[in-house]
Formats: structure tokens, sequence, C-alpha cells
């Protein structure tokens, strides 16, 4: 019998948004209300707000009508590492400090037995982190990248997808209205699940990826190919972290303040370039670039979203019932699964993801053969 049974969890959602976050804290708490009788609290803005003490009691109100919203009702940061925080010192600058014991005190004062945690990689680390400190943690895998290591596949990932298809579609029309070349830039940081699935869904006539460095010469064949059988117009769907040969990848900018402080962008404007100035004296074309942008995280969750998110939240919780604690929940096969936090994120020293890099593409994946076959080309 468990001396010190569970009577209160605790949930946040941590990192960015995406589709299915508010389908996962919907199945969370109906499942711990209605199945474990279990207390919820919410915390407001991810770790930020147990740092703050920032909360809300949920209950089945709280979550009824929100499961085909994106976004999450919780908030998300992903700026607060409470392991490695942002204060300011005695003289007013801005120093990095371990406050995880004030969170940790924060769950024990609200009665807090387990904590579950929804996040990518970072979000993660924390959670194996606090787990180390003797939280009773479950967590969550969220990314619309699908690169989390150790589950076949993430929430929000197949509705960001339909976003990038709706677009390419509408990109289409465009170019061929105009004989263009429409390049589109899409998510994914250095996996490049996204631009693959979704181009290849979309009709792209180029797919680039990170994990297939690509040489512009050959992308630009392909275009003079199709202008010269017919095809007057061609569409690209581009990796926000695509990168040429013997070249890197496009950086916007630099958040300093970030776990994750490399913020990608621009892949799209430098093929662009690059293309049109090859393209223009052969075939005349104009080279146009569209980056999707933040629409690929939001919108209504689509029907296999609401499902595998329903699937990982009511696991988690039978978890926390089960005290299968440091652990993630994961799909393996489509059957849900438990795996270590630490096989998720490594076992390095407090703050550090060590699991070698995420889940990416194999250059000789059936899919990426598939698209060959077909006439979709990678610059390789």
């Amino acid at each position: 019998m468990n001396e010190n049974p569970i009577k209160k969890i605790g949930l946040l959602t941590g990192g960015g948004d995406c589709s299915g976050l508010n389908a996962v804290i919907r199945a969370v708490v109906r499942t711990a209300i209605l199945k474990y009788n279990y207390e919820v609290v919410g915390f407001i803005g991810g770790y930020y707000g147990l740092y703050h003490n920032n909360y809300i009691k949920m209950d089945l109100t709280t979550v009824s009508g929100i499961y085909h919203q994106g976004g999450t009702i919780l908030k998300n940061s992903n700026k607060d590492n409470l392991f490695s925080y942002r204060v300011k010192d005695e003289d007013g600058n801005y120093v990095k400090k371990d406050v995880s014991d004030v969170a940790y005190q924060n769950l024990k004062n609200l009665g807090v037995d387990a904590l579950v945690i929804i996040g990518g990689d970072g979000t993660l680390t924390s959670a194996r982190d606090f787990a180390r400190k003797g939280v009773k943690v479950v967590g969550i895998p969220k990314t619309i990248d699908n690169d989390v290591p150790a589950t076949d596949i993430t929430f929000g990932y197949r509705t960001a997808l339909d976003h990038i298809m709706l677009a390419l579609d509408s990109i289409h029309t465009t170019a061929f209205s105009h004989d263009r070349v429409m390049i589109l830039e899409v998510m994914g940081r250095n996996s490049g699940w996204l631009a693959l699935e979704g181009g290849l869904a979309g009709s792209a006539d180029v797919i680039l990826l990170p994990e297939i460095p690509y040489d512009i010469q050959k992308v630009a064949k392909k275009i003079v190919d199709r202008f010269q059988r017919g095809s007057k117009f061609s569409v690209l769907c581009v990796s926000e972290g695509c990168k040429p040969l013997d070249g890197d990848v496009t950086v916007k900018k630099i958040v300093e303040e970030s776990p994750d402080s490399v913020r990608l962008g621009g892949a799209g404007e430098q093929v662009a370039m690059l293309l049109e100035k090859i393209l223009k004296p052969i075939t005349g074309q104009e080279v146009r670039s569209t980056n999707l942008g933040y629409i690929q995280r939001g919108g209504v969750t689509n029907c296999f979203d609401r499902v595998i998110s329903t699937r990982y939240g009511t696991y988690a919780v039978d978890m926390v019932a089960q005290g299968e604690f440091g652990k993630m929940v994961a799909v393996h096969h489509d059957k849900m699964v438990t795996v270590p936090i630490e096989e998720v994120v490594g076992s390095g020293e407090v703050g550090e993801t060590s699991h070698g890099g995420s889940k990416v593409v194999d250059p000789n994946s059936d899919m990426v053969l598939a698209a060959k076959a077909i006439g979709v080309a990678f610059g390789d």
C-alpha cells in the first residue's frame, strides 16, 4: 500500500506553444478528477509561474470547451530555466542564479504531490533536474517539429503539417499564374520533418532539409529542367535549418536570456537570392519567398492531434497513479509507453541537454526515397 498517496497534482506547459496543448491539459485534468479524484493546480507561464507561485485551481469547468483550441490556457514561457535564472544582483546587474529551491518550496507549500510537465528538450531538461531534487515528475513531449528523441510522434505536429500543406496549395496558384518560383520557409530547427512531410503533401518540386546540405546549382537545374519542358513555375519547401554545401544555417537573431538562444530564420530569402541570380539570365523567372512562421503553431487542432493529445494526457496521469516518476510518456508503434527522461535529454549536469541531438530525418529513409522517385529534388 502506498504510504504517501497522491492527492494533488500540478501541471505546467513550457517552451513554444502548439496545437494540442489544450487537449492534453483537458485530458490530464479530466482523468485526474474523474478517474482518480485528484485535485489539480495549473501553473501560469510554465516555470515562471512555478517560481512566482502563480497558479490556478483546475476543475472540469476550467477545461470545458478548450479541446479544439490551439495554444495553452496555462500560457507558455521559453526563457525561464530556474536552475539558471536571470535575476538582478545588488548592483542592478543581471546574473544567472539557481532559484529552483524556491519552486520546490512552492510545491511543498501547495501540497502538490506530483508535477506533470509538458514541453520539449529544454523544458524536459529542467523536469529531469527537478526529479533529481526529489520532485515526483512525469513528462509529456511537446513540439511541432517532431524532433523529441524516444517517441515516434509528438502532438501538434500533424496540425502544423496541415497548415504547411494548405499554404503550399495556395502558393501554387500564384506560382502558376505568374510563371514564378515560389519558396515557402517552414519551421523545424535542425530537423526536417515539417519540410519533408509538408512539402511532399503540398506537392513541392524541391524540398530543402537540414539533413541534406544543398547545392544551389542542382536546385537551379531542377527548375530550369521544369521550365524547358513547359512547367514554367516551381514551388520549393525550405526548412529554416537548411544550409548550402560548405555553408551554415541562416541565423535571424540571438536571444541571450533564452536557454535556446539561436533563432533561425531567413533561409528562404537566402535561397531566393541565390536562385534568382542563376535563373534570371536563363529563364527570366522571379523568385519570391514566404515565411509561414507562427501560423504553423496555432489554429484549430486537427483530428489526429486531438486524439493523440488525449492519449498522452490520460497516460501521464496513469503514470502518476502507478508511481512512474522521472519518466516521460512516449509513443512506440502506436502504443503509449514510458521512457526515462534522461533517455530523452541525457544524464548531463544541471541544465545540460546532452542526448546528442534531436530526432532527425534519415536522408536514405523510405519517405525521402519515395519523394525522389516521383521527381522531388533535394539539392543533393
